[in-house]
Protein backbone atom coordinates (compact mmCIF):
# COMPACT_ATOMS: atom_id res chain seq x y z
CA UNK A 1 0.00 0.00 0.00
CA UNK A 2 1.22 3.54 -0.81
CA UNK A 3 2.61 5.16 2.59
CA UNK A 4 1.56 8.88 1.30
CA UNK A 5 -0.92 11.14 2.83
CA UNK A 6 -4.00 10.05 0.83
CA UNK A 7 -5.65 8.05 3.62
CA UNK A 8 -4.91 10.13 6.17
CA UNK A 9 -5.73 13.50 4.30
CA UNK A 10 -8.83 11.50 3.15
CA UNK A 11 -10.29 11.39 6.83
CA UNK A 12 -9.52 14.99 7.48
CA UNK A 13 -12.23 15.67 5.00
CA UNK A 14 -15.26 13.85 7.15
CA UNK A 15 -16.91 14.71 10.74
CA UNK A 16 -14.98 12.93 13.18
CA UNK A 17 -14.88 9.41 14.01
CA UNK A 18 -14.34 7.02 17.09
CA UNK A 19 -12.58 4.42 15.19
CA UNK A 20 -11.39 4.28 11.29
CA UNK A 21 -9.00 1.37 10.11
CA UNK A 22 -8.08 0.39 6.13
CA UNK A 23 -8.56 -2.69 4.78
CA UNK A 24 -8.65 -5.30 1.61
CA UNK A 25 -6.12 -4.98 -1.50
CA UNK A 26 -4.87 -1.89 -0.50
CA UNK A 27 -2.96 -2.96 2.53
CA UNK A 28 -1.10 -5.69 0.11
CA UNK A 29 2.60 -4.98 0.30
CA UNK A 30 3.19 -5.60 -3.45
CA UNK A 31 -0.20 -3.54 -4.54
CA UNK A 32 1.25 -0.27 -6.36
CA UNK A 33 -1.93 0.00 -8.20
CA UNK A 34 -3.09 4.09 -7.93
CA UNK A 35 -6.44 3.28 -9.33
CA UNK A 36 -7.33 0.30 -6.83
CA UNK A 37 -10.08 1.09 -4.37
CA UNK A 38 -8.87 2.09 -0.42
CA UNK A 39 -11.44 0.47 1.88
CA UNK A 40 -12.22 2.29 5.37
CA UNK A 41 -14.72 1.32 8.37
CA UNK A 42 -15.46 3.77 10.24
CA UNK A 43 -17.02 3.58 13.86
CA UNK A 44 -19.05 6.23 14.90
CA UNK A 45 -21.58 6.85 18.29
CA UNK A 46 -24.41 7.88 16.69
CA UNK A 47 -24.56 7.09 12.88
CA UNK A 48 -27.81 9.60 11.88
CA UNK A 49 -25.64 12.56 13.38
CA UNK A 50 -22.97 11.51 11.63
CA UNK A 51 -24.48 11.31 8.24
CA UNK A 52 -26.66 14.19 8.99
CA UNK A 53 -23.38 16.24 9.26
CA UNK A 54 -21.37 14.52 6.58
CA UNK A 55 -24.54 15.50 4.14
CA UNK A 56 -23.62 19.15 4.82
CA UNK A 57 -19.77 19.09 3.07
CA UNK A 58 -20.02 15.67 1.58
CA UNK A 59 -23.20 15.63 -0.12
CA UNK A 60 -22.08 14.19 -3.25
CA UNK A 61 -20.69 11.24 -1.60
CA UNK A 62 -24.16 10.18 -1.48
CA UNK A 63 -25.23 11.67 -5.11
CA UNK A 64 -26.10 8.05 -6.46
CA UNK A 65 -28.62 7.23 -3.27
CA UNK A 66 -32.38 8.04 -4.09
CA UNK A 67 -33.05 8.52 0.20
CA UNK A 68 -30.46 11.54 0.18
CA UNK A 69 -33.75 13.19 -1.52
CA UNK A 70 -36.49 11.00 0.11
CA UNK A 71 -35.21 10.79 4.49
CA UNK A 72 -32.05 11.73 4.54
CA UNK A 73 -29.50 11.01 7.70
CA UNK A 74 -32.56 8.86 9.15
CA UNK A 75 -33.86 6.53 6.08
CA UNK A 76 -29.76 5.93 5.58
CA UNK A 77 -29.43 5.06 8.83
CA UNK A 78 -32.74 3.05 9.25
CA UNK A 79 -31.88 1.09 5.79
CA UNK A 80 -28.21 0.00 6.98
CA UNK A 81 -29.87 -1.07 10.51
CA UNK A 82 -32.95 -2.68 9.55
CA UNK A 83 -32.46 -4.38 5.86
CA UNK A 84 -28.37 -4.57 5.63
CA UNK A 85 -26.39 -5.47 9.26
CA UNK A 86 -25.92 -2.08 10.32
CA UNK A 87 -23.44 -0.68 7.79
CA UNK A 88 -23.72 2.15 5.22
CA UNK A 89 -21.38 2.67 2.67
CA UNK A 90 -20.45 4.83 0.31
CA UNK A 91 -18.18 3.58 -2.48
CA UNK A 92 -16.34 5.69 -5.71
CA UNK A 93 -15.32 8.77 -3.56
CA UNK A 94 -12.62 10.63 -5.66
CA UNK A 95 -10.56 12.83 -3.55
CA UNK A 96 -6.87 13.95 -4.98
CA UNK A 97 -6.85 11.28 -7.86
CA UNK A 98 -7.69 8.52 -5.81
CA UNK A 99 -10.89 6.24 -5.09
CA UNK A 100 -12.63 5.74 -1.71
CA UNK A 101 -15.04 3.27 0.07
CA UNK A 102 -16.13 4.27 3.92
CA UNK A 103 -18.62 2.05 5.73
CA UNK A 104 -20.02 3.46 8.62
CA UNK A 105 -21.04 1.65 11.99
CA UNK A 106 -22.22 2.23 14.95
CA UNK A 107 -19.35 1.97 17.39
CA UNK A 108 -22.03 -0.03 19.95
CA UNK A 109 -22.92 -2.17 17.13
CA UNK A 110 -19.10 -2.72 16.00
CA UNK A 111 -18.06 -3.45 19.64
CA UNK A 112 -21.10 -6.66 19.95
CA UNK A 113 -20.07 -8.07 16.41
CA UNK A 114 -16.38 -7.97 17.74
CA UNK A 115 -16.98 -9.67 21.18
CA UNK A 116 -20.42 -11.85 20.04
CA UNK A 117 -20.54 -12.70 16.26
CA UNK A 118 -23.85 -11.25 16.57
CA UNK A 119 -24.01 -10.62 12.62
CA UNK A 120 -20.45 -12.04 11.82
CA UNK A 121 -20.02 -9.37 9.54
CA UNK A 122 -17.62 -6.28 10.91
CA UNK A 123 -15.28 -8.80 13.32
CA UNK A 124 -15.03 -10.96 10.08
CA UNK A 125 -13.24 -8.16 8.34
CA UNK A 126 -11.28 -6.90 11.70
CA UNK A 127 -10.34 -10.74 11.58
CA UNK A 128 -8.01 -10.60 8.73
CA UNK A 129 -5.42 -7.55 8.50
CA UNK A 130 -6.31 -3.74 9.06
CA UNK A 131 -4.31 -0.82 9.31
CA UNK A 132 -6.11 0.99 12.33
CA UNK A 133 -5.64 4.92 12.07
CA UNK A 134 -8.40 5.98 14.64
CA UNK A 135 -8.69 4.22 17.46
CA UNK A 136 -10.26 6.50 20.41
CA UNK A 137 -12.00 3.31 22.26
CA UNK A 138 -8.93 0.94 22.04
CA UNK A 139 -11.32 -1.04 19.85
CA UNK A 140 -7.65 -2.94 18.14
CA UNK A 141 -6.95 -3.92 22.14
CA UNK A 142 -11.10 -5.56 22.23
CA UNK A 143 -10.15 -7.22 19.34
CA UNK A 144 -7.94 -9.79 20.29
CA UNK A 145 -10.82 -11.49 21.54
CA UNK A 146 -12.04 -11.68 18.34
CA UNK A 147 -8.54 -13.01 16.61
CA UNK A 148 -8.67 -15.94 19.88
CA UNK A 149 -12.22 -17.02 19.23
CA UNK A 150 -11.02 -16.97 15.20
CA UNK A 151 -8.01 -18.94 15.92
CA UNK A 152 -10.19 -21.50 17.78
CA UNK A 153 -12.85 -21.76 15.04
CA UNK A 154 -10.08 -21.82 12.58
CA UNK A 155 -8.08 -25.05 14.99
CA UNK A 156 -11.44 -26.84 15.28
CA UNK A 157 -11.98 -27.10 11.24
CA UNK A 158 -8.64 -28.51 10.39
CA UNK A 159 -7.07 -31.69 10.92
CA UNK A 160 -4.76 -32.95 13.49
CA UNK A 161 -1.70 -31.53 11.33
CA UNK A 162 -1.68 -28.41 9.46
CA UNK A 163 1.00 -25.60 7.81
CA UNK A 164 0.51 -22.22 9.48
CA UNK A 165 -0.45 -20.84 5.94
CA UNK A 166 -3.46 -23.08 6.12
CA UNK A 167 -4.36 -21.91 9.61
CA UNK A 168 -4.74 -18.18 7.97
CA UNK A 169 -5.97 -19.38 5.15
CA UNK A 170 -9.01 -21.03 7.68
CA UNK A 171 -9.18 -18.10 9.36
CA UNK A 172 -9.83 -15.94 6.38
CA UNK A 173 -12.40 -17.90 5.10
CA UNK A 174 -14.62 -18.39 7.81
CA UNK A 175 -16.54 -14.94 7.01
CA UNK A 176 -16.80 -16.05 3.58
CA UNK A 177 -18.47 -19.78 4.46
CA UNK A 178 -22.16 -19.13 2.87
CA UNK A 179 -21.55 -15.59 1.50
CA UNK A 180 -23.76 -15.20 -1.45
CA UNK A 181 -20.94 -13.37 -3.33
CA UNK A 182 -18.67 -15.96 -3.16
CA UNK A 183 -20.84 -17.94 -5.48
CA UNK A 184 -20.02 -15.59 -8.47
CA UNK A 185 -19.23 -12.21 -7.61
CA UNK A 186 -15.94 -12.75 -5.74
CA UNK A 187 -12.87 -14.36 -7.22
CA UNK A 188 -12.49 -18.34 -6.18
CA UNK A 189 -8.89 -17.64 -5.12
CA UNK A 190 -9.46 -14.87 -3.21
CA UNK A 191 -8.54 -16.02 0.09
CA UNK A 192 -5.23 -17.63 -0.86
CA UNK A 193 -4.43 -14.23 -2.72
CA UNK A 194 -5.46 -12.64 0.66
CA UNK A 195 -2.91 -15.05 2.81
CA UNK A 196 0.11 -15.36 0.54
CA UNK A 197 -0.06 -11.35 -0.31
CA UNK A 198 -0.42 -10.58 3.79
CA UNK A 199 1.30 -13.33 5.62
CA UNK A 200 3.84 -11.21 7.32
CA UNK A 201 0.80 -9.61 8.85
CA UNK A 202 -0.97 -12.80 9.30
CA UNK A 203 1.96 -13.74 11.64
CA UNK A 204 1.95 -10.29 13.12
CA UNK A 205 -1.63 -10.69 14.66
CA UNK A 206 -1.75 -14.52 15.23
CA UNK A 207 1.70 -15.97 15.96
CA UNK A 208 1.18 -14.59 19.75
CA UNK A 209 -2.21 -16.61 19.94
CA UNK A 210 -0.57 -19.46 18.73
CA UNK A 211 2.46 -19.47 21.19
CA UNK A 212 -0.18 -18.97 23.91
CA UNK A 213 -2.29 -21.76 22.66
CA UNK A 214 1.20 -23.88 22.51
CA UNK A 215 1.83 -23.08 26.17
CA UNK A 216 -1.67 -24.19 27.59
CA UNK A 217 -0.71 -27.59 25.40
CA UNK A 218 -3.72 -27.36 22.85
CA UNK A 219 -1.03 -27.73 20.56
CA UNK A 220 2.44 -27.69 19.19
CA UNK A 221 4.49 -25.30 17.05
CA UNK A 222 7.50 -27.36 14.84
CA UNK A 223 9.67 -24.77 13.13
CA UNK A 224 9.21 -25.08 9.10
CA UNK A 225 10.78 -22.69 6.16
CA UNK A 226 11.22 -19.13 6.17
CA UNK A 227 10.42 -18.86 10.04
CA UNK A 228 7.00 -20.57 9.11
CA UNK A 229 5.73 -23.50 11.81
CA UNK A 230 3.86 -26.55 11.16
CA UNK A 231 0.62 -27.19 14.01
CA UNK A 232 0.15 -30.17 15.60
CA UNK A 233 -2.97 -30.26 17.36
CA UNK A 234 -4.61 -32.06 19.96
CA UNK A 235 -7.85 -33.90 18.78
CA UNK A 236 -8.71 -34.37 22.37
CA UNK A 237 -12.19 -33.86 23.95
CA UNK A 238 -10.31 -31.65 26.83
CA UNK A 239 -8.40 -29.35 24.04
CA UNK A 240 -11.77 -29.38 21.84
CA UNK A 241 -13.58 -28.40 24.72
CA UNK A 242 -10.84 -25.45 25.35
CA UNK A 243 -11.37 -24.58 21.99
CA UNK A 244 -14.71 -24.18 22.05
CA UNK A 245 -14.67 -22.03 25.33
CA UNK A 246 -12.88 -19.78 23.59
CA UNK A 247 -15.77 -19.16 20.82
CA UNK A 248 -18.29 -15.97 21.65
CA UNK A 249 -20.95 -16.89 24.04
CA UNK A 250 -24.04 -16.53 21.59
CA UNK A 251 -22.42 -19.50 19.47
CA UNK A 252 -21.40 -21.16 22.06
CA UNK A 253 -25.53 -21.13 23.01
CA UNK A 254 -26.84 -22.14 19.70
CA UNK A 255 -24.42 -24.94 19.81
CA UNK A 256 -25.40 -26.12 22.96
CA UNK A 257 -28.94 -26.22 21.79
CA UNK A 258 -28.32 -28.21 18.94
CA UNK A 259 -25.61 -30.98 20.27
CA UNK A 260 -27.51 -30.61 23.89
CA UNK A 261 -26.44 -29.93 27.19
CA UNK A 262 -26.24 -31.33 30.48
CA UNK A 263 -25.73 -29.91 34.39
CA UNK A 264 -22.99 -30.15 36.08
CA UNK A 265 -21.56 -28.47 39.18
CA UNK A 266 -18.71 -26.12 39.16
CA UNK A 267 -15.78 -25.60 41.77
CA UNK A 268 -18.15 -24.10 44.05
CA UNK A 269 -20.86 -26.29 43.88
CA UNK A 270 -23.53 -24.25 41.78
CA UNK A 271 -24.85 -26.14 39.37
CA UNK A 272 -24.12 -25.20 35.31
CA UNK A 273 -25.39 -26.38 31.87
CA UNK A 274 -22.13 -27.73 29.88
CA UNK A 275 -22.69 -28.39 26.48
CA UNK A 276 -22.51 -32.27 25.26
CA UNK A 277 -19.54 -32.92 22.85
CA UNK A 278 -18.84 -36.20 21.75
CA UNK A 279 -15.63 -35.23 19.09
CA UNK A 280 -14.24 -32.63 17.82
CA UNK A 281 -15.43 -33.29 14.67
CA UNK A 282 -19.13 -33.43 15.81
CA UNK A 283 -18.49 -29.58 17.36
CA UNK A 284 -16.46 -28.51 14.46
CA UNK A 285 -19.63 -29.28 12.04
CA UNK A 286 -22.25 -28.14 14.41
CA UNK A 287 -20.40 -24.95 14.26
CA UNK A 288 -19.76 -24.41 10.50
CA UNK A 289 -23.21 -25.31 10.17
CA UNK A 290 -24.08 -22.21 12.36
CA UNK A 291 -21.56 -19.94 11.22
CA UNK A 292 -22.62 -20.76 7.30
CA UNK A 293 -26.02 -19.45 8.46
CA UNK A 294 -25.18 -16.32 9.89
CA UNK A 295 -22.73 -15.49 6.95
CA UNK A 296 -25.19 -16.23 4.34
CA UNK A 297 -28.41 -13.92 6.25
CA UNK A 298 -26.05 -11.34 6.59
CA UNK A 299 -24.56 -11.57 3.26
CA UNK A 300 -27.66 -11.37 1.91
CA UNK A 301 -29.06 -8.90 3.89
CA UNK A 302 -25.97 -6.40 3.33
CA UNK A 303 -26.39 -6.90 -0.81
CA UNK A 304 -29.88 -5.83 -0.88
CA UNK A 305 -29.02 -2.43 1.52
CA UNK A 306 -25.71 -2.08 -0.91
CA UNK A 307 -28.36 -1.94 -4.11
CA UNK A 308 -30.88 0.56 -2.06
CA UNK A 309 -28.57 2.47 -0.79
CA UNK A 310 -25.70 3.50 -4.12
CA UNK A 311 -28.74 3.35 -6.52
CA UNK A 312 -28.50 0.98 -9.47
CA UNK A 313 -26.19 2.82 -11.52
CA UNK A 314 -23.32 2.46 -8.70
CA UNK A 315 -24.52 -0.90 -7.29
CA UNK A 316 -24.31 -2.42 -11.21
CA UNK A 317 -20.60 -0.77 -11.14
CA UNK A 318 -19.52 -2.18 -7.96
CA UNK A 319 -21.11 -5.53 -8.48
CA UNK A 320 -19.38 -5.52 -12.32
CA UNK A 321 -15.90 -5.02 -11.06
CA UNK A 322 -16.35 -7.52 -8.66
CA UNK A 323 -17.54 -10.33 -11.63
CA UNK A 324 -14.89 -9.49 -13.64
CA UNK A 325 -12.20 -10.47 -11.37
CA UNK A 326 -14.12 -13.38 -10.53
CA UNK A 327 -14.53 -14.57 -13.61
CA UNK A 328 -10.94 -14.06 -14.41
CA UNK A 329 -9.97 -16.49 -11.72
CA UNK A 330 -12.43 -19.16 -13.38
CA UNK A 331 -11.11 -19.16 -16.72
Amino acid sequence: MDDGPEPACFLQTLPPVEFACIYGSSLHPNNFNKTSMIDYILGVSDPQQWHTENLKTNRNHYYASWMVHLGGPRLITEVADDIGVGVHFNPFVSHKDRMFKYGVVRMHDLVQDILGWERFYMSGRLQKPVKVIIDKLEIEKLNSVNLKAATSAALLLLPSKSSEEELYAKICSLSYMGDLRMLFAEDKNKVKKIVQGQFKLFQTMYKPLLEDFAARDLLRLSPFIDQKVNIIQDCGLSSTCSLVSSLPLPLRSKMGIKLGEEKVFDESGRAIRKMVIKSKEEGADCMRKILRNKVMISSARQAVAGLLTTGAVYGLRYVGNKMQKAWKSWW
